[in-house]
Parts: structure tokens; sequence; C-alpha cells
């Protein structure tokens, strides 16, 4: 049986600041909760159906509280509930700026969108990007609908918040640092590092001024055919897909 005080701590967790106060984060459904536990991250409550439970397993230390349909409804945040639910413990989000220098990795500048947000994360883990530097501008990574967008991804790809011009400048000389641009290079034309940072920008004003100062590689993913009237630019996480997708396909 699920309380009121746990009720009423889970739903809290949608916000931001509560977030941050309890160091916990909310996940829902068996593909999410069950990677998330897999991937070691520590876990401080389970709630599942009856129903949920009847056909499914977790390999869990954290004992699971069965709950009645109606309890696990009054706690979730889906419309349609998947039966089982888990608050996970925040990893750090520390900035490591090591890892742009010797890997491929993605900083996001100002991305607001958490359905954005989440399926960059879960493209990343797509293509073996482990490392997303975010602007402190950024959307929460652990917000209810992006770890619902991330489908378990995150458990794979360590997000950090740091101030992203600071962490470009460090990287001058020591590895290439691309963003997209409508004036930049075809990217099925010009040459590319297996390492770097990829810098994608927000939703509606693209790259800030100040990072791309520092951008040193400015790319293009043309339209097609060239010089049609087209829609004015890609979704991020779309325009984040394909980018990431000639990346890998350079190093194969």
């Amino acid at each position: 049986m699920l309380s009121k005080a746990q009720i009423k701590l889970i739903k809290s967790l949608e916000q931001k600041k509560f977030r941050k106060e309890t160091g916990l984060f909310v996940a829902e459904g068996g593909k999410t909760v069950g990677d998330l536990v897999d991937c070691g991250m520590p876990c401080e409550l389970i709630i599942a159906t009856k129903e949920w439970l009847a056909c499914h397993s977790l390999s869990c230390s954290t004992a699971i509280t069965e709950v009645s349909a109606e309890d696990m409804k009054r706690a979730s945040f889906l419309r349609t509930p998947q039966g089982v639910l888990a608050l996970f413990r925040y990893p750090n989000t520390e900035c490591d700026d090591s890892h742009p220098a010797k890997s491929l990795c993605l900083a996001l500048d100002g991305i607001q969108d958490p359905g954005n947000m989440g399926t960059i994360i879960r493209i990343a883990d797509w293509f073996g990007i482990e490392h997303i530097y975010c602007s402190n501008g950024c959307v929460d990574a652990y917000s209810p609908k992006t770890i619902q967008a991330t489908m378990g991804a995150i458990g794979r790809v360590k997000i950090y918040y740091t101030h992203l011009p600071s962490l470009i400048a460090g990287l001058k000389g020591k590895a290439p640092v691309y963003g997209t641009f409508l004036d930049g290079e075809d990217i099925y034309k010009c040459n590319l590092q297996e390492y770097g940072l990829i810098v994608m920008g927000n939703e509606g004003n693209g790259i800030s001024k100040e990072c791309e100062e520092l951008i040193s590689e400015k790319l293009l993913i043309p339209n097609y055919p060239a010089g049609r009237a087209t829609s004015e630019s890609l979704n991020v996480s779309t325009a984040t897909a394909i980018i990431c997708s000639e990346f890998r396909r350079r190093s194969r």
C-alpha cells in the first residue's frame, strides 16, 4: 500500500526544486525502470501493481511495494500508467571536461523541450555517445517527461551541466568543436574527426552568439534539391540524429 506521504513525495518530483532538494527523480514503465536498475542507478523506491508483477520481474536489491491500480494512477505522471514506477537518486552532474578531447560528445545550448532533450539522450545512446554537456539554461534532464522520452538511455549516457562557452574555450587546440549553421559547410562533403564536441542549439534561436564565436567547424545539413523552397529548419532532435549518424558512418 502506498501512503499519502509517499504519493505526495512522488508528485512533488514533477518540480525541479523538489528534485534538487530530495536528490530524487521518477522513472515509469518496465523498460525505463529495468534499464536504470540494470545500469546500477541507485534506487530508493519501486512500486508496482499486482497485475504487472504477475508478468514481470526486476533484478534489484530494492524491495518492490505492491500497490493497487488506483494508487498507481494517483502516483503516476502518465495518462495511462504502465504498472511500475520507481524513484532513483540523482547521479553527479558536475562537469568533467576531459571527454570531448578524447571521444565524440554532444553539447546542448539552451534546449527547452523535455521531449527533445529525452530524444537527444536516446539518440546519443544509440550512436555510442556517452557524454552530453548541457548549458545551465537547458531543461532538466531528470524531469519526468524527459526521463520518459529517454526510454532508459539516461542510465547509459552521462549528463553534465556547465557554462558551455568556458567548456568550448578550454578545448581550443585540443579537439574540434562542431556546430550546425545555415552558412556552414555541407556535412556530407567536409572532413569530420572521430572525436570532439558537437554543439546543438536552442529550438527557436539556435546556437548562442557566445558559443558560436568559439566553434571551429560550422556544419550544414543541406536540404534537397538545392534551391527548393522548404521548411525553415529541422527539429533539433532530428538534426542531432542526422549529424551523429554521419559522424559514425565516417568511422565505419
